[in-house]
């Protein structure tokens, strides 16, 4: 055990290059929205005294559910009223060769321009920032936006978050040699010794497993204390990191390099000359060498499909289940009332589903990504 913390420590700078990787690869692919009114002011031209009414808006199931699981340029804490609490984020853009910098509460939730700038909320440009002119207009040639996003800054969260357990805990069995693990280390001691004895050694092989160890450690505590982060309806948790398909497939493309990088010569024999197949599906036409590859792409894809899925899948049942409140609510508040003890009630079930999908996630993922380096570096028999 010690010396595989011991391999762990050293490789500490590799874990951190690959979590802040995870970070830099998070492009804005899934749009950012906030919506948070509560209310909808609209004047009456049609009486005679012009009255000013206020009308409660109703409530938008999907709206609020998408508004929660995607990305945004700041991250919204809570709405009192028609106040707004949110932390401002970054907001970094390149456009025509200067960097722009600025805060994002400069946009008012969508509301303002800031600099030429405007961050769209409706339409065609929802969710991106865009140049507009004195009179309004986009310009359809869009600034490269490199923000640090809500999803981004809770990478960063979790990779400190890693980072300082790790560390702390290597430090502890630096000092503590020979003794019974205490404390951080009794928790992470077993869970560390189940990816090496239970999925590196019996998919790699006991020769070549070490090299692949800190990825796969990384790899299974980033997405598992993301999974718990998520869980978590407060800051610094509630971001929907891993059911972000961006960073489910940057997770991905990183175990497909790794794998074809690592793959021997018996590994790429199998793929574009499969031995004891006629040959004739690989001749003149090459079906097989085809389907080969073509398992290749298809192998990252379902990892970054497979997590994204059940993550998301997961937010989305539990925020079902508590809009069903204010569905009935809007019916009429005694059902709003009656209503809410089973939603609450199947919302709290469904958190504690969520906790056991949270961790079979990152072990399916790490076990899935040992098999495939263990395909990539099998020996001929």
């Amino acid at each position: 055990m010690r010396a595989t913390i011991k391999y762990y420590k050293i490789n500490i700078f590799r874990i951190l290059l690959s979590v802040f990787v995870f970070c830099s690869l998070h492009v804005q692919f899934i749009n950012a929205q906030h919506t948070n009114n509560s209310q909808s002011i609209e004047n009456n031209e049609y009486t005679e005294s012009l009255e000013v009414k206020v009308t409660k808006e109703e409530f938008n199931v999907g709206k609020e559910i998408i508004g929660h699981i995607i990305d945004s340029h700041e991250w919204h804490i809570l709405t009192y009223g028609h106040t707004h609490v949110s932390i401002p984020l970054p907001v970094i853009l390149f456009d025509n060769g200067k960097i722009v910098i600025f805060w994002s509460s400069k946009f008012h939730h969508g509301h303002d321009s800031y600099k030429g700038y405007k961050l769209i909320t409706e339409g065609e440009y929802k969710g991106k920032i865009v140049r507009i002119d004195e009179n309004g207009v986009i310009n359809p040639d869009l600034p490269l936006d490199m923000s640090i996003t809500k999803i981004v800054f809770a990478i960063l969260i979790s990779m400190v978050l890693i980072c300082w357990i790790f560390i702390s805990v290597a430090r502890t069995y630096t000092k503590r040699k020979g003794k019974a693990p205490k404390g951080l280390q009794s928790f992470l001691e077993p869970i560390i010794l189940f990816i090496r004895n239970d999925i590196a050694k019996p998919a790699i092989g006991e020769k070549k497993y070490e090299k692949f160890m800190p990825y796969l450690l990384t790899l299974f505590f980033f997405i598992f204390l993301n999974n718990l982060l998520g869980l978590v309806p407060f800051f610094p948790g509630g971001a929907n990191v891993t059911g972000n398909i961006a960073v489910t497939g940057v997770l991905a493309l990183f175990t497909l390099i790794i794998t074809l990088f690592s793959g021997n010569k018996n590994y790429w024999v199998h793929i574009i000359n499969a031995p004891g197949v006629p040959w004739w599906l690989k001749f003149p036409i090459p079906l097989m060498p085809i389907v080969e590859i073509m398992g290749l792409v298809t192998k990252p894809f379902v990892l970054m499909v497979r997590l994204f899925a059940n993550i998301t899948a997961g937010h989305i049942i539990v925020l079902g289940f508590v809009s069903l409140i204010f569905i009935f609510g809007n019916i009429n508040p005694a059902l709003g009332y009656g209503v809410s003890v089973l939603s609450v009630a199947f919302a709290i079930f469904m958190g504690l589903l969520e906790l056991l999908v949270a961790l079979i996630q990152a072990y399916v993922f790490t076990l899935l990504s040992a098999l495939y380096f263990g395909m990539a570096t099998e020996e001929h028999h």
